[in-house]
């Protein structure tokens, strides 16, 4: 016996030993149960001996793909993938020694990023609840649909790889994982009928700059770049690059079909700069994928009280409504990208809203239909086009209407109207099919309109489907 167990200890240390020898090292990105965008060159990559001979092998076409070590020992290829489908198996062979990745599907793989409303997991944070969201984690088990988290890091330059692994949805998978982006990719999987892989890639209460590198920061004043860990100490999920570097950086790259995106609560007193900073990232996001222009849908922040930051110090900026109006204007000069509307789910007392399903929905029907062309159904909320000013009353009327707008037979009390002397009255309003009639006993002469257009406010306009109209104004002062 005594024997037994110095052997079986030998095997032990001979097994860590060879597994610390490996010559083939791949990312957590390629682990079992692992997704691959289908139809596509889907890179691929890993590390084995410096200048070493690398064999890819994959099993839905029997193909083999030859690759070489650099003198870091870096590999990279690009497999082609089929309709979706598997599971499959991906052999890499260096020599003698042979990593096999198992239960490999081919599907829709999308990227899932931003801050707390991404991250916040089914199960809800701590006294934080997601509406039915214990409900949704039992019946969450879908073959067809594997997740991964990459983990939080903040450093000061790119990391290339993460701990961490794909997993097949499963109570216990889903109920850690992104409420958003679970509603978005399983509203895709039922709807499109084919295996949806999730890349999870989020931080709660971060800036849009932590998410960008130095180089797209560049033309940014009030981006200051950190140079060491202690820079790092305060709030560090704010700091510019370092998410980018921890969290990102070891994802670029991957194959996927598109991206979501929650984020900007972190960024409200700065929307004069929002627009452009969401530009320059979605941009530069795109050309170190190189994939083109790929689909880029965002959730447009709920209404909360964000006045509670600053009981003593309140100033107009800090009025979240300029945050959701750059995000607006974003969607015009952002190619190939739409935004949800979350006007009807803010609570005035939590950043964090309950309810999940309507963000990751509405980002799925964006999705839907303008990548996969499905049709037949509102993707779109209602938008405002133009205002008519007829003496003492303002006709607005809305783009993105085609069957209408309601309030659900409840009173309209959300416009404003003001006259040159800028000072705004609430405005009676009358809901026609597709504008609205807007009049005000104390502004005889209107020449803007505000719809909704403070901190916290809950939606009251819609299109027949449901979509809630966004805030906004037509004035700029």
């Amino acid at each position: 016996m005594k024997d037994f167990k110095h052997i079986f200890i030998a095997l032990i240390t001979l097994l860590a030993c060879l597994q610390i020898n490996a010559k083939i090292k791949l990312p957590a990105l390629f682990s079992d149960n692992m997704i691959l965008q289908q139809k596509a060159n889907a890179p691929m990559w890993g590390w084995a001996e410096k200048n070493g001979n690398i064999t890819i092998k994959t099993s839905w076409n029997s193909k083999i793909y030859k690759a070489k070590a650099d003198n870091q020992g870096k590999w990279k290829t690009a497999l082609q993938t089929p309709v979706a489908g598997g599971p499959f198996t991906i052999e890499v062979t260096e020599g003698t020694e042979k990593v096999i990745v198992k239960n490999v599907l081919i599907g829709e793989v999308w990227l899932c990023s931003g801050q707390s409303n991404m991250e916040m997991p089914l199960k809800g944070f701590q006294g934080q609840p997601v509406t039915n969201g214990n409900d949704i984690i039992v019946r969450s088990t879908n073959k067809n649909i594997r997740l991964i988290t990459i983990p939080r890091a903040t450093v000061l330059e790119p990391l290339t790889d993460f701990e961490g692994k794909w997993e097949v949805a499963s109570p216990k998978t889903t109920s850690n994982f992104s409420a958003t982006a679970w509603y978005f990719g399983s509203l895709l999987q039922e709807v499109l009928d084919v295996p949806v892989g999730l890349i999870h890639v989020s931080y709660g209460g971060s800036s849009m700059e932590a998410w960008m590198n130095q180089e797209m920061l560049k033309d940014f004043a009030s981006a200051k770049i950190p140079t060491t860990k202690e820079e790092l100490a305060k709030d560090p999920n704010r700091v510019p690059t370092t998410l980018f570097n921890g969290m990102l950086s070891p994802v670029i790259g991957y194959g996927i079909k598109g991206c979501i995106w929650y984020q900007g609560e972190s960024n409200y007193e700065r929307a004069s700069e929002y627009k452009e900073l969401m530009k320059k990232m979605v941009s530069s996001w795109r050309a170190l994928w190189k994939q083109g222009d790929f689909p880029f849908y965002y959730a447009q922040i709920a209404p909360f009280n964000y006045a509670s930051f600053h009981p003593k110090d309140y100033l107009d900026k800090y009025n979240s409504a300029y945050l959701r109006e750059a995000q607006l204007k974003a969607t015009k000069e952002i190619p190939n990208s739409a935004m949800a509307v979350l006007m009807d789910i803010g609570e005035e007392n939590s950043i964090h809203p309950m309810d999940k399903e309507k963000g990751g929905s509405r980002l799925a029907y964006q999705a839907l239909a303008r990548t996969y062309g499905i049709e037949g159904f509102e993707f779109e909320s209602p938008k405002y086009k133009s205002m008519e000013i007829k003496e003492n009353s303002v006709i607005v009327s809305f783009d993105d209407v085609a069957n209408g707008i309601t309030s659900y037979d409840k009173e309209v009390t959300g416009f404003e109207l003001a006259g040159e002397d800028k000072v705004f009255y609430p405005a009676k309003t009358v809901v026609r099919r597709k504008s609205v009639v807007l009049t005000s006993d104390k502004v005889a002469k209107p020449v803007a309109v505000r719809y909704l257009f403070k901190d916290f406010a809950k939606a009251e306009l819609f299109s027949a489907g449901g979509l809630p109209v966004s805030s906004f104004r037509t004035d700029e002062w």
